[in-house]
């Protein structure tokens, strides 16, 4: 049953839902940057948080398998692991604003993969995403490109490829594909730390911030942010809830200034209001190939 206005109540929870994403953010850059924790390790660890805390959720597995585990790993793990790599040298307002390219990723991929017809008002929505996220990475020297930025798109890629893979996928319970993802996610990367990190254990700082932080990302995010995401969608319509998904990078960019002290310049802030109004566009125009959850999921 589909609600056409969304209760006060609801509308508050999901505000916290979007809060809580863009902490995972701030939380991921205080971890690898400023307490030195490596990357691929701090994405293993958190996988196998999620993995241990939804176990129950593992069996029976849904088949095709193959499928599954490339798009959940993708979708999860994997895009998380990739942002995390850039965050140690991008600021988290910066990726707050990459990530806005998330939803016209997804429906370029839609029309290529899917045979998605594009109408002129979705091509006015893509363009203004692409133009405002090039605006706010422009400095007056020209384009930043650091290799952080170019991981923070790359991430935003592989999530939109896993939402086109998981869209041709029979649905699936969000614990189920959750716990999914991170089994795939612990399989994968505990290997990668191993060899490119070189046992990297010692090398961070393994406080009780860093474990706070993981039981964050791992619990409050995946398990319990996404099972609420989840279960509006099946509450609401979804074109009243992926517009409202906007709210992230808001507060991303906000605790980037407030807590990592980012360095916001009026460029950025038009470049990544641009955006915005470019994935609203996209979130609001009706897709006939991909529910509209598929362009903001975050697993």
């Amino acid at each position: 049953m589909h609600h056409k206005h969304m209760q006060p109540r609801d509308l508050l929870v999901f505000i916290g839902v979007c809060f809580v994403w863009a902490l995972n953010v701030v939380g991921s850059k205080y971890v690898v940057d400023h307490l030195s924790v490596p990357p691929l390790f701090y994405a293993a660890a958190r996988s196998a948080v999620v993995m241990t805390a939804l176990l129950p959720w593992i069996l029976p597995a849904p088949r095709p398998v193959a499928r599954l585990l490339v798009a959940v790993f993708l979708l999860g793990s994997g895009g998380f692991a990739v942002m995390f790599i850039g965050l140690e040298t991008t600021d988290p307002s910066t990726a707050g604003i990459i990530s806005l390219l998330g939803p016209p990723l997804t429906a370029i991929l839609g029309i290529i993969f899917l045979g998605e017809r594009v109408h002129w008002r979705r091509g006015t929505g893509i363009a203004l995403a692409f133009a405002g996220v090039v605006m706010a990475l422009w400095s007056p020297s020209g384009l930043v490109f650091t290799p952080g930025v170019l991981w923070v798109v790359a991430s935003c890629f592989i999530g939109a490829a896993g939402a086109i893979l998981l869209k041709q996928y029979p649905a699936t319970s969000p614990l189920r594909l959750q716990a999914w993802s991170g089994l795939t996610g612990t399989l994968v990367f505990i290997p990668l730390t191993a060899t490119f990190e070189f046992g990297a254990i010692p090398g961070g700082t393994y406080n009780w911030e860093f474990f706070g932080i993981l039981a964050f990302s791992g619990l409050v995010v995946s398990v319990g942010a996404h099972t609420i995401y989840f279960r509006m969608l099946q509450k609401y319509e979804a074109n009243l809830v992926a517009p409202l998904t906007l709210i992230t990078p808001i507060f991303t960019v906000s605790l980037g200034v407030v807590l990592t002290g980012d360095e916001v310049t009026p460029m950025m802030i038009a470049g990544g209001i641009l955006a915005l109004a470019g994935v609203f566009v996209i979130a609001v125009r009706p897709s006939s190939k991909l529910p509209k959850d598929f362009l903001v999921r975050k697993l």
